[in-house]
């Protein structure tokens, strides 16, 4: 206990008045709070101090590599690609989520796509809510996960699979009220031992430099871009700034549209599961045009996971296959 109360006058000042930890002070740490070892009252208290004070790269390079250590693995045998990697935690709340339709182009474009999330949407419409309405079910063990993703190009994983101890602290939100570090980590969970292209999203500009650093700490390969509604894909209404880590080196891939919206796409009229898996089925017919800035992004992805050997031919196979003409 004393411990925690002397990492809490450190961390606990506010933004102004806080100290962050060191790298291994920050991995035992949350170690300790993945293993459940921190009472609950010191637990709140770490979450809501890191929430006030924000997270340092060390501090955030700490924690990913606790939870690095304890994320249960997946084999994956193709070595010409890798896996692509889509968290999914936040669920659409004002317009459609996309996120489905892009696995689903990915799978289509023959790229593995693992989706890991939560079974329930906080009162918002999860990409399980439209997977399931085109299909794809969660997968029930780490096996079948691996069995899915060889057989059909494409799982769903429930985070408590994954990384059990993750698991439990995201669920504290409920109790909490706020979000805390662990929504941040999750975004970085890489389940294979060959490595994924991890698709990272951030919602909060601020944030974005910290998640550069971390990147390239990190010697990560990832896609990184702005959220939509917290959900990794592309803004189908404004293309956001695209980078691409391999090995840790950034390489900026398209930059964010500015100005005023010159045509807007054609999107669900409802955000709803049903009505959103419908219109997914329909761009997947090439029925109704997929927005240019989720082609963009599949052209981002499908170069970083090793199905193109650069940008400019990785967005040729997509302007082919899905009849989107992409930017420059």
């Amino acid at each position: 206990m004393e411990a925690y109360s002397h990492l809490l006058k450190e961390i606990g000042r506010g933004s102004q008045g806080s100290t962050s930890l060191s790298f291994s002070e920050a991995e035992t740490l949350f170690g300790a709070m993945l293993d459940g070892g921190v009472p609950d009252l010191e637990l709140g208290a770490i979450l809501m101090a890191f929430r006030f004070k924000g997270e340092s790269v060390d501090e955030m390079a700490g924690f990913l590599s606790a939870l690095s250590s304890r994320v249960n693995q997946l084999k994956w045998e193709n070595s010409e690609v890798r896996p692509v990697i889509l968290p999914s935690y936040n669920g659409a709340r004002r317009q459609a989520n996309l996120l489905p339709l892009l696995a689903m182009w990915l799978r289509n474009l023959g790229i593995p796509v693992l989706i890991h999330g939560t079974l329930g949407g906080n009162g918002r419409i999860a990409s399980i809510y439209i997977l399931r309405e085109l299909g794809i079910m969660p997968c029930a063990s780490l096996h079948e996960t691996e069995t899915r993703l060889a057989r059909d190009g494409i799982a769903f994983a429930p985070i408590s699979l994954l990384a059990p101890g993750l698991a439990n602290l995201l669920m504290l939100r409920q109790r909490l009220g706020v979000r805390s570090s662990a929504h941040s980590l999750v975004k970085l969970v890489d389940p294979f031992a060959c490595g994924g292209l991890r698709v990272v999203s951030v919602s909060h500009p601020a944030y974005l430099a910290t998640m550069q650093d971390l990147l390239g700490i990190m010697g990560a390969s990832a896609l990184l871009l702005r959220a939509t509604e917290g959900e990794p894909f592309a803004n189908p209404k404004r293309r956001p700034a695209m980078t691409l880590f391999q090995n840790g080196v950034s390489q900026l891939m398209f930059e964010a549209e500015t100005g005023a919206i010159r045509e807007l796409p054609n999107l669900p009229q409802s955000i709803d599961a049903a009505t959103t898996a419908e219109w997914t089925r329909k761009v997947l017919a090439h029925e109704v045009a997929l927005p240019a800035p989720l082609a963009n992004q599949l052209a981002c992805c499908l170069y970083g996971a090793g199905g193109a050997v650069d940008l400019a031919q990785a967005k040729a196979i997509v302007a082919v296959e899905t009849g989107t003409l992409l930017a420059a």
